[in-house]
């Protein structure tokens, strides 16, 4: 299993992490169906979700199972699975902009809970997914996990507006995607502070 994960080359990743993307844009390509965009419009947002919650599982899941490689080239290579993300976001807003067509009906749409939260959700995106390259890794030093911490505002915002679809109908749904991952983060947090508290007693 070691070698499995040492031998995936992030060229693959990429193609694997892109392959429902290329399946979603075949699929809407020279269709006649005026309801086809609004057809896509859950698959690519739940994509987006998937795969932003699996780049958050890295952390907690590296406490979990201490040495095991799964977690580790998980943690190594969760910024491909943000920028994934991220993608999948930005193809969901494209197809909801296609999808309702006018400007109009863009700003009639946005007191509604599950649309606001959306486009606040895709705005945290931008910045993390631009400032994911070493460069700024390199550049921003310190400042960069201070960013990278949007997350979890982003993953908020992602659960409501998932879960206030249709009148809330997506809760189900939205809850069974994102409880591992609050229970996990809970768990990382409780580890955290024990881990102070001991730090604390040490010194006095």
């Amino acid at each position: 299993m070691s070698a499995f994960f040492k031998t995936i080359s992030p060229y693959w990743l990429w193609l694997l992490l892109a392959l429902p993307a290329f399946g979603f844009v075949m699929a809407v390509t020279g269709s006649d169906d005026p309801d086809i965009f609004e057809e896509f419009l859950h698959p690519t947002g739940e994509f987006s979700a998937r795969f932003m919650i699996i780049a958050m599982l890295a952390s907690p899941l590296v406490l979990i199972f201490k040495g095991w490689r799964g977690p580790l080239w998980l943690r190594k290579n969760r910024r491909y699975f943000g920028v994934a993300a991220f993608g999948y976001a930005a193809l969901h807003t494209l197809y909801y902009l296609f999808d309702v067509q006018t400007m109009s009906r863009v700003v009639e749409d946005l007191p509604r809970l599950y649309i606001w939260t959306g486009w606040v959700a895709f705005a945290i995106f931008i910045p993390l997914a631009v400032t994911s390259m070493d460069h700024f890794v390199r550049v921003m030093g310190p400042r960069w996990k201070q960013v990278q911490r949007w997350t979890y505002p982003a993953a908020v915002l992602t659960l409501l507006h998932w879960a206030a679809l249709h009148d809330w109908g997506g809760l189900g749904p939205a809850l069974v995607h994102f409880v591992p991952l609050g229970l996990l983060e809970a768990y990382r947090a409780v580890y955290w502070m024990q881990r102070h508290s001991q730090r604390q007693k040490a010194k006095a």
